[in-house]
């Protein structure tokens, strides 16, 4: 039976824990539903990766920002999460994806020298069904690129970033909830921002551990830029599962797309509008103030059918600075202008929950089996971590934990 392990995580050896800034003084998790009743449908994985009890898990999470919470964690960019340490009971679910036949087996993509879009093998269509790249504007169907009409989905990318203080002040004058998609590694180096972006009410979703081109990642490497984002927002907010994920530079496909899915539940987001305010800083600029001051009047003057979901980042102080140069043109158009993860998600941003604001309904609890944690402790180690060997850099082959 499984029990906690994943939820406290002693996962790693003390070889693999690495310095980071640390804070010494506690944070509180804000309490943002009310007396709820947590669950997941018990026929997903994500179950049973990530279970939780109701109202609580019966877990004592450490503090966010001190040594035992960012400890069990891998290192961060350039390096990826070491595949040899995945926890055993993510391989199993992506095993027993590929069994049947769930996860594609296409071609991974690679990366050009030049900083452009990666490219697949000779006579591989990134455009057909079987591989469809979000990349190459192919849409599956299931995967989000467009808001309700009449609706902006608000969102940024890449927190907690040196924008993020900044963005959440402006925020907080307005009233205004967004969603992040926050890396994994970002939340280690900046807990208080990553905790005053979740107290204030925002909604936070997963845009993977290092922020690579997903389609260029084996399937174990992407069950660690998944999994890893999703287990420290879960020990950072007191269980709380994402529902939504974002691939950096929009790098999806049809087998990344289902990892996602199958393994951990995830819905992929892109856009449909791109400022490109992620170039402001770069030397010289990709894009200007002035030319995405342009773009937002032409899109929040323009037709509201579909709706919005606007590429935007909270990277640097002149990103957030054209965001909020454009928010008065959002609300003076008639848009609605909503966090895009209650926009999608019918308020309800977090897989573990039916809303963001009040109990579930009696109809949607799902019994005390399916519900309850152990609160055992925990058993998993270093020698129940997954054993890649030779299956590290393959594509659909099974991979088999010690």
């Amino acid at each position: 039976m499984l029990t906690l392990a994943l939820l406290t995580l002693p996962l790693l050896s003390v070889a693999s824990i690495h310095s980071r800034h640390q804070h010494d003084h506690a944070h509180n998790i804000a309490k943002r539903l009310p007396s709820p009743q947590w669950y997941h449908e018990p026929d997903h994985p994500v179950h049973e990766l990530f279970r939780r009890g109701a109202p609580t898990d019966g877990v004592t999470y450490a503090a966010v920002g001190s040594d035992g919470w960012s400890a069990p964690y891998p290192p961060g960019p350039p390096a990826s999460p070491d595949v040899k340490l995945l926890p055993a009971a993510w391989v199993a679910a992506l095993n027993d994806a590929i069994a049947r036949k769930a996860i594609p087996d296409i071609p991974l993509s690679t990366n050009v020298s030049d900083g452009g879009s990666p490219v697949y093998p000779s006579g591989s269509d990134p455009n057909s069904p079987q591989i469809c790249s979000a990349t190459y504007q192919c849409r599956i169907d299931g995967d989000i690129w467009d808001a309700a009409d009449g609706y902006v989905g608000l969102s940024f990318d890449d927190g907690p970033e040196a924008g993020t203080a900044s963005l959440l002040d402006f925020l907080d004058q307005q009233k205004q909830q967004v969603t992040h998609f926050m890396i994994g590694s970002n939340i280690i180096y900046q807990p208080d921002d990553f905790l005053n972006a979740f107290n204030r009410g925002d909604d936070i979703a997963v845009h993977t551990w290092t922020h690579p081109h997903m389609t260029t990642q084996s399937n174990l490497q992407v069950l660690g830029e998944l999994g890893w984002t999703i287990q420290i927002i879960h020990n950072s907010t007191g269980g709380r599962v994402p529902k939504f994920w974002r691939p950096p530079y929009g790098d999806s496909d049809a087998r990344t797309r289902a990892i996602a899915k199958e393994v951990f539940g995830l819905t992929t987001i892109i856009w449909n509008q791109d400022t490109s305010d992620w170039s402001l800083d770069e030397s010289p600029p990709g894009t200007t103030a002035d030319k995405i001051k342009a773009s937002m009047q032409q899109w929040l003057t323009g037709p509201k059918s579909p709706g919005l979901i606007i590429l935007e980042h909270e990277l640097t102080n002149d990103s957030v600075a054209s965001f909020v140069a454009a928010y008065p043109v959002m609300k003076s158009n008639g848009w609605n202008v909503v966090s895009l993860a209650q926009l999608v998600g019918n308020n309800a941003s977090y897989q573990n929950s039916a809303s963001n604001s009040g109990p579930v309904i009696a109809a949607d609890v799902l019994g005390a089996k399916s519900i309850v944690a152990s609160s055992s402790a925990p058993t998993t180690s270093p020698s129940g971590a997954a054993n890649s060997g030779s299956n590290a850099n393959s594509n659909n082959s099974l991979v088999s934990a010690l």
